[in-house]
């Protein structure tokens, strides 16, 4: 079993800068890829950004170009790096880690608010 802390939300203007972080315990050799998602009140969860052991990563539409994806895996971390942020991007972000086997855990999430 992996568990998953995230660290980071909170209140910022719109045009703002925040950095979500995530750190991996239990059993961090079974990770495969690592990912941030965000999901609103009665929404869907959707995807934000993933990023491979290697390093590979993809990014939603919606944040291409405004936000980074970075893992340290010596740290077992990953981080999500928030900028330009708009009053849409206002939702529960939530790490996710999923296994070589296809196992996926989710961390507690953290509140992202962007108001304008």
């Amino acid at each position: 079993q992996v568990q998953l802390v995230e660290s980071g939300g909170g209140l910022v203007q719109a045009g703002g800068s925040l950095r979500l972080s995530c750190a991996a315990s239990g059993s961090i050799f079974s990770i495969n890829a690592m990912g941030w998602y965000r999901q609103a009140p009665g929404k869907q969860r959707e995807l934000v950004a993933t990023i491979s052991r290697g390093g590979s990563t993809n990014y939603a539409d919606s944040v291409e170009g405004r936000f980074t994806i970075s893992r340290d895996n010596a740290r077992n971390t990953v981080t999500l790096q928030m900028n330009s942020l708009k009053p849409e991007d206002t939702d529960v972000y939530y790490c996710n880690s999923k296994g070589f086997g296809g196992e996926s855990n989710w961390g507690q999430g953290t509140q992202v608010t962007v108001s304008s």
